[in-house]
């Protein structure tokens, strides 16, 4: 394994960052509804550890495997996530509809920080600026495989699923995951650039996502 640290490494590490943000506001909405937090806490810490202490990169991650210590962060976030999100619906299928309010305005709040410092004006580019957030593994598992470039539309399939062995792992519904995560990308779009817009259809069981310019 590599003993140095790329540019690629501190990127999945703050989408990992971004990931444990967005799992902290799932935490605190359930802490607002009264629910119980602290037992929940104790059995997903005890089977996905904790989140990532707030330090730089460099001072953390083990230098003789930083692959290894990467996925293994990818992982326990994915498993926290896929647990707090179970526990939260299994207590109440009402709460869906609140959750998909969070990631709704994150996605939207994130997406107007973004343009901020820059504007894309391309499906291309809005699809990598979604990649600078969303986990999808590592880049060795080549989840993504592009359909379609040009500058009108941005087409790609997904041509495996990475996330139901975690919502698996916690007797939960992976769908709430896409559905979710679906919602987060359409308001984070629209943020970036009103002039596009994502969604996703099934082909032949395979989730097809496009970014298309509407104006």
């Amino acid at each position: 394994m590599s003993l140095f640290l790329g540019k690629i490494h501190y990127w999945l590490f703050d989408k990992i960052k971004w990931f444990e943000g967005l799992e902290s506001e799932i935490v605190n909405f359930a802490e607002a509804k009264n629910l119980p937090v602290d037992n929940w806490k104790e059995e997903i810490y005890k089977n996905f550890g904790y989140p990532i202490e707030d330090k730089p990169l460099e001072d953390m991650i083990d230098t003789s495997n930083i692959h290894g210590w990467l996925q293994d962060k990818i992982s326990k976030a994915e498993g926290r996530h896929a647990a707090w999100i179970t526990k939260i619906l299994s207590s109440s299928q009402e709460y869906k509809e609140d959750l998909i309010n969070i990631f709704e305005k994150q996605g939207n709040e994130l997406g107007i920080k973004y343009r901020e410092n820059m504007i894309p004006n391309t499906p291309e580019e809005i699809y990598n600026i979604i990649n600078d957030f969303i986990l999808e593994g590592m880049p060795c598992d080549r989840v993504s495989e592009e359909l379609e470039n040009n500058s009108e539309l941005y087409m790609w399939k997904t041509n495996l699923c990475l996330h139901s062995k975690y919502w698996d792992s916690v007797h939960g519904d992976v769908n709430n995951f896409y559905i979710l995560r679906d919602v987060w990308i359409e308001s984070f779009v629209k943020a970036l650039n009103s002039n596009f817009l994502y969604s996703v259809i099934i082909v032949n069981n395979k989730r097809v996502q496009q970014i298309k310019k509407i104006s």
